[in-house]
């Protein structure tokens, strides 16, 4: 399929914004303070967290007001991508940390009706006039105003919406406008990250106004407020993409950026565009793999490393938080994977999916893969580049994504990362009482071209058995890579439930230094031997590390859905 033009706005409504604020929230009811809390108190890091399962529908997220904005969608008639805007919105809410309404939209969506697939790529894009450098300039200027891009997240959040929701705008917008409005509790994640950012929080005036209101931290268990950013939701609910791309937003955004040395002009809002494109596919044994295709190339690299894998019997080795073979193996696909996408990024010619996917190529890998250490990717990267400095000097960022699933009682599914692709304080700018994201850092992964989408590691993906999904998932943070990869195969292979599977230790990935992050709980033996394994760098960290990501995932078993929040993150998984 041809990529399509993500299509304009949908047909302004008669009212204003300050009609909306008075409706409050068109045929949707808040939750009590008990019911709120109570959802809040199922989501903490504490304890082994319990699976759901539903037959009506089902969705899994970052945070539990979150998942309840999509289950409350589907509640109210809505389908699967109703439920994804829903809940994907309300991370920019409640996950201030982790995403902005600035940031990316990335989605996989599956129509049950037609059982036809469907990629959506809302990522953000280069300035017409910001000026490439090479890789030492691009970290060295990743916090900056050089680093802000186009932003994609909205235009694709209301292609997704306006092609397949049923819902109206307003009515899937008001849970975010309410909570970003009347306040929401501080979970510890958010605290902790508030805490460590609060230099950067704290240089500007819209970011002390939300965060620190009465000149210290809004302490765990206390609201938060965000009332000039529901100001501008209500603004959207109404005009939409006229007033995001085309209007005062736009012209606003660019005086910013422009006025702290960035490039962004009105021109490269207008020119802006998501656009729907066919996904990748792969095979992973008996089944049919989906994944975001290039320029959103992490799907496509998870899709290569299972099907580097399903050269191997993991069943038999077991899995990887039990077997060093396994652990050792994954290890060295998942760098191979990474260097190649990184070297033929920066060489100028991308590889195509069809490319890292070609089954006579992925057979030749783990061949190669057999008889050598694991490679270094940015050691090889930094080589090629001739970046002299160390790299994590460079990049004063650090990444931050959501990831959510949901499906409905029609079969739809729906998978969406949406991330501000780093931390978002990481610039100190603000707009509208919402953070500016400092996207530029993935320029990392390769420059594309003036006015183009940029290159960058997003992970949606699905498992299809005979043309229906098995498996829909993905996975925030620097480790999603492993993640998917770990959880794909305990559920495939190894024959776990999800609720096991999310449960278990993993091992996770630091793309800066080459380390192989890895939860103690794997074991002393296990740990000690992996150790001794050539080319193998350990950085033994906690059980349940916050890097290691969070599975975002969906297991399809006939007419029942399954899902389980992942204890790495404020996670939360409800049923209809």
């Amino acid at each position: 399929m041809d990529r399509r033009s993500f299509l304009g706005a949908a047909a302004l409504t008669a009212a204003s914004p300050m009609l909306l604020h008075a409706a409050g929230r068109p045929d949707w009811q808040a939750a009590s303070d008990t019911e709120r809390r109570a959802y809040i108190d199922k989501a903490n890091f504490v304890g082994q967290k319990q699976g759901v399962a539903g037959k009506k529908g089902v969705a899994v997220s970052t945070h539990p007001l979150a998942t309840k904005a999509a289950i409350d969608a589907m509640k109210d008639g809505g389908n699967a991508i109703d439920g994804i805007c829903a809940a994907s919105l309300m991370q920019t809410v409640v996950e201030p940390h982790m995403t902005t309404i600035t940031g990316v939209f990335s989605l996989l969506y599956h129509e049950a009706a037609t059982g036809k697939n469907y990629y959506l790529n809302g990522t953000n894009a280069r300035p017409m006039g910001h000026e490439g450098g090479n890789l030492q300039d691009v970290l060295a200027q990743a916090a900056g105003a050089q680093m802000v891009c186009v932003p994609g997240f909205w235009a694709g959040w209301q292609g997704a919406q306006d092609r397949f929701g049923k819902l109206s705008r307003q009515r899937v917008m008001a849970p975010s406008i309410h909570y970003a409005r009347n306040g929401f509790e501080v979970h510890p994640f958010l605290f902790g990250e508030m805490f460590v950012e609060m230099t950067k929080i704290g240089k500007h005036e819209q970011g002390r106004e939300v965060f620190m209101p009465n000149k210290a931290l809004v302490q765990p268990g206390e609201k938060l407020y965000q009332k000039r950013y529901a100001d501008l939701l209500e603004r959207l609910a109404l005009e939409g993409s006229d007033y995001f791309y085309h209007g005062d937003f736009a012209q606003r955004f660019s005086r910013i950026i422009q006025d702290n040395g960035g490039s962004i002009t009105p021109d490269d809002f207008a020119r802006y565009e998501a656009y729907w494109d066919e996904p990748a596919q792969g095979r992973y044994r008996d089944y049919q793999l989906l994944a975001s295709p290039p320029p959103d190339f992490g799907g496509t690299d998870v899709a290569q490393v299972l099907q580097i894998l399903e050269n191997a019997d993991i069943a038999k080795m077991g899995p990887a938080s039990q077997s060093v073979e396994t652990c050792y193996l994954m290890t060295k696909a998942l760098n191979e994977v990474w260097a190649e996408t990184l070297m033929a990024n920066h060489s100028g010619k991308p590889m195509s999916w069809q490319q890292k996917l070609d089954p006579e190529h992925t057979a030749r890998q783990y061949e190669t893969l057999l008889k050598n250490p694991p490679r270094n990717p940015m050691a090889e990267l930094m080589a090629q580049q001739k970046v002299a400095a160390n790299i994590r000097e460079l990049a004063d960022v650090t990444t931050g994504s959501n990831h959510l699933t949901v499906t409905d009682a029609q079969g739809n599914v729906a998978t969406v990362l949406h991330s501000c692709m780093s931390l978002p304080w990481s610039n100190s700018l603000f707009i509208d009482g919402t953070s500016i994201c400092a996207s530029g850092v993935h320029y990392s992964s390769g420059m594309p071209a003036p006015g183009a989408h940029f290159n960058s590691r997003i992970v949606p993906l699905m498992v299809l058995k005979d043309g229906k999904p098995v498996i829909a998932c993905g996975s925030p943070s620097v480790s999603l890579y492993e993640n998917l990869v770990q959880n794909v195969t305990n559920i495939l292979d190894c024959d776990m439930s999800i609720e096991e599977s999310v449960n278990r230790p993993r091992f996770g990935g630091d793309w800066f230094t080459n380390g192989r992050l890895i939860e103690i709980d794997m074991g002393d033996k296990l740990l000690a031997e992996l150790a001794a394994k050539e080319g193998m760098k350990l950085d033994i960290v906690n059980p349940r590390n916050w890097s290691h990501g969070s599975f975002e995932g969906i297991h399809i078993q006939g007419d029942t859905a399954y899902a389980c929040g992942d204890p790495h993150r404020t996670a939360l998984a409800l049923a209809v």
